[in-house]
C-alpha cells in the first residue's frame, strides 16, 4: 500500500534511527505504523535542544508536543505528520481491537515528553541510578508504548521491557559521548563568515562514577579519550547496561520454563503496570510469541557493548557494525536476546 504523502516525513524521520528501521520489520505489520509514530516522536524530542536557540523556546516546543498529543487522543490531531500518523494508529486500534488501551499509550507519551524536557539542557546525571531512571522513563517507556499498541498486557513483558529499555538508554548515552563531548563545529553565516557554535561540549557520564575514578570533564574536553580514568568510567557504565541485558536473558529463560522471573519487578506497583492476571503459562508463551519483535531492541544494545569492549571501552573508536542485521535475524530465529 502506498504511504500517503503527508505521512512520509514522519516515516523518514523514524528511519534515521537505523536500529529502529531494522527492528520495525519484526513488529507485526498491523502495528508497524504505531512503532514508526512512537520512534519518530521520540526523535523529534531528542532533536529539540539542537534546534532551539534558548531554553524558553525549547519549553514552548515541548508544550506544543504536549498539546499535540492531548488533541490527537481527543480526535483532533494538528496538521503535523507524526500526529496524523498517530491519529491513524489510534483509529485503527479502536476499529480492530476493542481491548486496546489508548489511555495507556497517552500516559507513556506524556512521560516521554516530561523526561525529555527535564534533560533538554543536557544536565549531568547525578548518579548511575539517575541514569537508569532516565533510561526507564525514555527507552523502556518507548517499549511499553509498543506493547500497549499490540496490545500486550503482561507484567512479565513489562518487566523484560524495563531491563531492555534501561540497557538501551544507557547505551544511547554512551553512543552520544563522542558527539556531545567534542567541540561543535562553527556555524557559518549567510555571508560565509564563521561564528562560534552556541553549544558547549558536555560529558553525560554519571557524576558519581566520574568521582570514583577521578575523572574531570574538562580533562576529557582537552585531552580526549586518552584522559586518565575515562575508559574506566565508560567501563563501569557499560557494565551496568550489560547487567540489565543479562538479567533480561535470565528472566526470559525462567519465564519460558514456567518459573518465577527470579526477582520482583521494581515498577510493578505503578498504576500503568497493573494488568489482569494471566490464566497460566500458555498466556505468557502467547505474549512472548506476539511481542518478541519488541524485545529485539536488546540486540543493537548488545552489539554496541561488544564493539565497545573490543575497543577497550573507548566510545570515540567504535564504528558501526555491518553484522547488526544478521544479529537481529539470528536472535529472532533462535528466539534469544
Amino acid at each position: 500500500m502506498r504511504i500517503p504523502e503527508v505521512l512520509q516525513p514522519a516515516l523518514r524521520l523514524s528511519f534515521k534511527n537505523y536500529d529502529s528501521y531494522l527492528i520495525r520489520n519484526f513488529i507485526p505489520k498491523s502495528r508497524q505504523d504505531a512503532y514508526d509514530a512512537f520512534r519518530a516522536f521520540n526523535l523529534e524530542l531528542v532533536r529539540l535542544p539542537e534546534l532551539v536557540s534558548n531554553p524558553t523556546i525549547g519549553q514552548l516546543r515541548m508544550q506544543f508536543w504536549r498539546d499535540a498529543v492531548n488533541n490527537t487522543f481527543a480526535g483532533k490531531p494538528p496538521k503535523e505528520p507524526i500526529m496524523i500518523l498517530l491519529h491513524k494508529v489510534l483509529r485503527e486500534l479502536k476499529e480492530t481491537d476493542p481491548y486496546s488501551s489508548p489511555s495507556s499509550i497517552k500516559f507513556w507519551l506524556q512521560r516521554l515528553i516530561n523526561t525529555r524536557e527535564k534533560y533538554m539542557d543536557n544536565r549531568p546525571f547525578i548518579s548511575l541510578t539517575a541514569l537508569e531512571e532516565y533510561a526507564e522513563n525514555t527507552y523502556s517507556t518507548l517499549i511499553y508504548s509498543t506493547l500497549a499498541a499490540l496490545p500486550i498486557r503482561s507484567m512479565h513483558m513489562d518487566h523484560l521491557a524495563s531491563h531492555i529499555g534501561k540497557a538501551c538508554g544507557i547505551v544511547a548515552v554512551l553512543r552520544g559521548v563522542p558527539v556531545l563531548a567534542a567541540p561543535s563545529p562553527p556555524v557559518k553565516s549567510p555571508s560565509g563568515a564563521e561564528a562560534a557554535s552556541g553549544r558547549s561540549p558536555v560529558l553525560l557520564l554519571p557524576l558519581d562514577v566520574m568521582a570514583e575514578v577521578g575523572l574531570r570533564e574538562e580533562d576529557v574536553y582537552r585531552e580526549g579519550p586518552g584522559t586518565e580514568g575515562f575508559q574506566d568510567a565508560v567501563f563501569k557504565v557499560a557494565t551496568r547496561a550489560h547487567d540489565h541485558l543479562i538479567t533480561a536473558r535470565e528472566m526470559l529463560k525462567n519465564i519460558r520454563t514456567g518459573q518465577n522471573p527470579g526477582h520482583e519487578y521494581e515498577h510493578g506497583d505503578e498504576a500503568e503496570h497493573q494488568h489482569p492476571e494471566t490464566t497460566g503459562h500458555d498466556d505468557t508463551a502467547r505474549d512472548l510469541r506476539r511481542g518478541f519483535g519488541v524485545l529485539l531492541e536488546a540486540v543493537p544494545a548488545q552489539d554496541y557493548l561488544s564493539r565497545l569492549e573490543a575497543k577497550n571501552f573507548d566510545p570515540f573508536a567504535v564504528r558501526s557494525s555491518w553484522k547488526l542485521p544478521w544479529s537481529i535475524w539470528g536472535a529472532l530465529k533462535t528466539q534469544q536476546i
